[in-house]
Formats: C-alpha cells, sequence, structure tokens
C-alpha cells in the first residue's frame, strides 16, 4: 500500500495512466516510431542484398588489368566497379581507363534459377544491348550482345578477389581486369 501512495504523490494524486498526454508527446513518439519503421526499411533492405543471387558481389570493387585493342595492342587500366545487389536483381557498374582509353559499363540483369538475363549500356560510346547468361555464388559466365557487337564476360568472385575477362569480336577485342574490396 505503501508504495501505490508514493506513486501517487509522484503523480499528483492519479495514477499515471489517467494523466491526458500532451500534443508534443504524441508527435514526438509519432516521430519515433517513424524513425523506428524507416530504419527497418532500410535493414530489410540490406538483409535482402545480402541473401539474394548476386550478395557475393555488393559493393565497391577497385582494381587494375589491361585492355587489348583491335591492332593487338595492349594498355594497362585502372578499374572501379559497384554492385548493387537486391533479391534476384542488381545493378552494376564498372567504370575503367588509361591514358588513351576509357569505359563506362552499366548493367541491370535478373538471375531466375540459374539463368541471368538483363540489359547493359556504355556510356563513352553511346551504345546498349543484351545481356544473357548463367551463374551463381559469386561466379559467372554471361555474353553481351547489341547489333554488330557481341562480348563473352566471365566473372569470378572468391571472397574479397574478383577477376573480370572479356572477348569481343569487334575494336574492343577484351580485358582482363584484376578488382578488389
Amino acid at each position: 500500500m505503501e508504495h501505490l501512495q508514493a506513486y501517487r504523490a509522484v503523480g499528483g494524486g492519479k495514477h499515471r495512466a489517467s494523466k491526458k498526454i500532451g500534443t508534443s508527446v504524441v508527435s514526438r513518439r509519432l516521430l519515433i516510431a517513424a524513425a523506428v519503421l524507416f530504419a527497418a526499411g532500410i535493414a530489410n533492405s540490406e538483409s535482402q542484398a545480402q541473401s539474394g543471387p548476386f550478395a557475393p558481389l555488393a559493393g565497391s570493387w577497385n582494381g587494375a588489368g589491361t585492355v587489348t585493342l583491335d591492332d593487338g595492342s595492349t594498355e594497362r587500366i585502372r578499374c572501379r566497379a559497384k554492385y548493387a545487389p537486391i533479391g534476384p536483381t542488381m545493378e552494376m557498374s564498372l567504370t575503367c581507363a588509361s591514358d588513351a582509353y576509357k569505359f563506362n559499363l552499366g548493367a541491370n540483369v535478373r538471375a531466375e534459377g540459374g539463368a541471368i538475363a538483363g540489359s547493359w549500356s556504355e556510356a563513352s560510346r553511346n551504345i546498349s544491348g543484351s545481356l544473357q547468361g548463367r551463374g551463381a555464388g559469386g561466379n559467372y559466365e554471361l555474353v553481351a550482345s547489341t547489333a554488330g557487337f557481341n562480348a563473352n564476360i566471365s566473372l569470378k568472385t572468391s571472397g574479397n578477389k574478383q577477376s573480370v575477362t572479356m572477348r569481343a569480336d569487334s575494336q574492343f577485342r577484351g580485358a582482363n581486369i584484376s578488382l578488389s574490396r
């Protein structure tokens, strides 16, 4: 009984549940609830990225390699890649450059089972086309196609290391790139 009297004394003689709640308290509670829901949504999208077929690729990668041109010459290139997987889909970008050569490859792909399909574009040459292939677990074999251009792309990932090999039948003959994160 003593604890109830002390409780009422602190609460101005009334049980706390019988007090009216001010609008600022309600607003603050709504704001906190909205923040919690927003944070839960971000956490959910991050967990989806980590659980889909492209999860081993997630994040930013950097490295170097060589590009081979149609005259047989090769140039050393520096590269950056970014992979943003969400569930069975992924957006990716790969930018590579040397003193005289540059390419900006972007793609949107979707995996169903072991099959992969999507689209790609190369910004500096203003070309785009389709991607088809197979793969899982960070290892993929793809074909990029458009009118007058075909390229085979092999992407192999092991932990924080990745190799990208491209072979084409055009002015750009191929590239060998090693990336890490």
